[in-house]
């Protein structure tokens, strides 16, 4: 069975961890612009690499401390807060003459199962439109807003304009499977849709299309949302009739946990998929609870069991 992932940052890692018995492709986000990623992609005109190498970890096969020295980041000195990762991609990048080629390198060296593709090769900036007309440009400025954050996102693109990463257009054409999410909506999920390319060929695959609902809602992107909220946005993105499922997670977390989110203006996104008509809801125990709230991948890889999957398809 071949499952194609599309998203970025720690929502796909967690879903990468969870989905190792699979022939995986995962699609991941390019638009970072923010810490190690930001200064590289500033000082040496490279992709930002963060998002490509946390799922190159998530994949990998190699023992704990390669996957350590790709994680380690730099507490002190003129590297202070690189991660060692990223400067290897990079470096592997300068060494190919290509970013898809430092990617398969990098994925070499980690010995990695499946493959790990950029979205795109084309270097482009997340901006956001808000509601009262303003635009935000960089994927940071969204992400960590330093505009009011009561103002809603109207809409998001990319400046210039992307195109696909050849490689991706034929993976969701083979897959069995295409799940969407979990993570940022409009700074991990929807910056890969608006790649030139990408929406035509999701629908065009027979694959069944899966979105994972955020356990949380973010001030400043999904504030206020319920799990039909982040489908709606993102059927104006991805068209409507193209979605088959959305997986909501049904834990609640803690109280204590939840008035730590309260603080910054984050709720716990509530099951209302029964108002949607297109698209199935799925409700499911996939709370991993520590000081920050994800996805469990052992719950992840529970879920997806292969039977169930099986079903879907």
């Amino acid at each position: 069975m071949k499952i194609v992932t599309i998203g970025g940052g720690t929502g796909t890692y967690q879903m990468l961890r969870g989905l190792k018995d699979f022939d995986i492709t995962a699609i991941v986000s390019m638009i970072d612009s923010g810490g190690s990623s930001g200064v590289l992609r500033d000082e040496y005109g490279v992709l930002p690499p963060g998002d490509i190498r946390k799922s190159i970890i998530a994949l990998s096969q190699s023992p704990l401390l390669m996957k350590e020295i790709f994680s380690y980041r730099f507490a002190k000195g003129g590297l202070k807060g690189h991660n060692l990762g990223n400067l290897i991609i990079t470096a592997l990048a300068d060494i190919t003459g290509s970013p898809g080629a430092a990617i398969r390198e990098a994925g070499n060296i980690l010995n990695i199962k499946g493959r790990v593709l950029p979205v795109t090769v084309d270097d482009a900036h997340l901006c956001a439109e808000l509601e009262d007309s303003t635009i935000i440009c960089g994927e940071t400025h969204i992400d960590v807003p330093k505009h009011d954050p009561n103002i809603a996102i109207r809409k998001v693109f990319l400046e210039p304009q992307a195109r696909i990463y050849c490689d991706c257009r034929d993976a969701l054409m083979d897959a069995d499977i295409i799940i969407i999410g979990p993570g940022d909506l409009y700074t991990s999920i929807i910056p890969n849709l608006l790649v030139h390319g990408i929406v035509p060929a999701i629908q065009r695959s027979k694959a069944k299309k899966i979105y994972f609902c955020n356990i949380m809602t973010k001030q400043g992107e999904t504030t206020g949302f319920k799990a039909s909220d982040f489908v709606l946005e993102i059927e104006k993105y991805l068209d409507k009739d193209v979605l088959d499922y959305i997986v909501v997670n049904s834990k609640k977390p803690s109280k204590d946990i939840l008035e730590k989110y309260k603080k910054q203006n984050a709720e716990f996104v509530e099951d209302d998929t029964n108002r949607l008509q297109n698209v199935r809801g799925i409700s499911a125990d996939l709370l991993n609870e520590s000081d920050i709230l994800r996805h469990d991948p052992k719950k992840l890889e529970k879920f997806l069991s292969k039977n169930f999957l099986q079903k879907l398809i």
